[in-house]
Formats: C-alpha cells, structure tokens, sequence
C-alpha cells in the first residue's frame, strides 16, 4: 500500500509520515510512506493524508500555488473516490469557506465553514492547545478499539461548523460543543493531531490504514 503525504509548505510532515510508519508496522502492513507534493505520485497512491497547520488562507494558498496540486486531490478524492485523511487544518480545508484573516473558498467537499471559536467573555484560552477529551457520537470505523471519552491533543482557534450532522463523528466541549472528527463516503478528519495523541492517536492512524472502501 501507497500513502503520500501531501506537502505543500504546512504541518509537522515528519512527525505525521513517522506515526504512519509506526501505525503500518503494529498492523504488520507492507508500505510506502511518501512526503510528497507530486501530481503523478499522489495520481497513484492508495491513501492520502493532508496534514495543516496554520491559518486556513495559507494552507489553501499553499496548495493552489503548487502547480496540478489542487486538481490532483480533487480528482483523487471525488472522481476516484480513494481515502483522505485531514488532520487539524488539513480537515478544515474540506469545508466550502474559512473566514481566518480574510473569507477564503476551501475545498467544499463537505458543506461547511471554518470560523473562530466562540469565547464567550473570554472565558476560555486560544488557540486550544492541550489535550481535551472526546465524545463519540457514533460508530465509525476510524475510532474502532478507542474508548469514548479518550483524550486527544489539540491545537487549533478555530472550528469546522457544519450542518450536516451525519457527517459528524466525534466533538468535544471548549467552551461549546466542537466538532472533532467528521466523515463523509471516502473522506475523513480530525481537528485534533493523531501523530501526537500517543497509543490513542496511533491506534487512529491503524484504522485509517486498514480501511477498506
């Protein structure tokens, strides 16, 4: 199995292709782990994660200014149907709108827009950075063998608000209930950072590899 994981000038890249070596081999799966930014390479993987940091504007603008980049992963995920991981970022990107600096269109696999968490009386710190638990709002294959409640780590000021409660795997309470994880046909993502949620966030990384479509 092929995984690329996209570079496009964002995201602790290292640490994420180090998690999904961890992740293949504790499965004992045989694969190809690639940092890469290449049409023709992403074209003909099996799996691709989209890693983010940053503000929603640049990480897009950072995709668009790689030439065929913003095609491939179009092409990948909707034509083909083939499995996308977003994590932090990355998730948020799927959404059709990010409002972080100034309004700026995203991917719109997934109606939704990214806006700053609401601190209500600043009664709570941003960006959320730390770990903070989760609650399950159904079953989905990603967070298989993981108990509700666990605690992931985060480090985000703004949230993917979506309508489309189906699509909504997991949320967690920062000052209001966030959405956490979504997942949509061969899409899915997580606000908060598997490759540093320890044995929780591997065992994450292990159902993304193991999913079959």
């Amino acid at each position: 199995m092929s995984i690329a994981v996209i570079d496009y000038g964002s995201g602790n890249l290292k640490s994420v292709a180090k998690a999904l070596e961890a992740a293949a081999n504790s499965i004992n799966l045989r694969s190809k782990i690639m940092v890469t930014s290449d049409p023709k390479i992403i074209k003909e993987s099996d799996k691709i994660v989209l890693p983010g940091q940053g503000s929603f504007r640049d990480c897009f603008l950072g995709i668009k200014k790689i030439p065929e980049l913003n095609e491939t992963l179009n092409e990948f995920v909707l034509k083909k149907k083939k499995p996308i991981l977003g994590i932090c970022v990355g998730m948020q990107l799927f959404a059709k709108t990010g409002y972080e600096s100034q309004e700026t269109k995203g991917f719109g696999w997934i109606d939704a827009e990214v806006r700053k968490i609401n601190n209500i009386n600043k009664k709570i710190k941003l960006p959320h950075m730390g770990w903070n638990e989760i609650e399950l709002k159904k079953d989905c294959f990603l967070f298989s063998n993981i108990k509700n409640k666990s605690h992931m780590y985060f480090i985000h000021s703004y949230e993917f608000m979506t309508q489309q409660k189906d699509c909504i795997v997991a949320t967690t309470d920062y000052g209001n209930s966030i959405v956490v994880s979504v997942v949509k046909e061969n899409i899915v993502g997580t606000q908060f950072h598997p490759e540093k949620s320890q044995k929780n966030g591997l065992r994450i990384l292990e159902n993304f590899l193991k999913w079959k479509l």
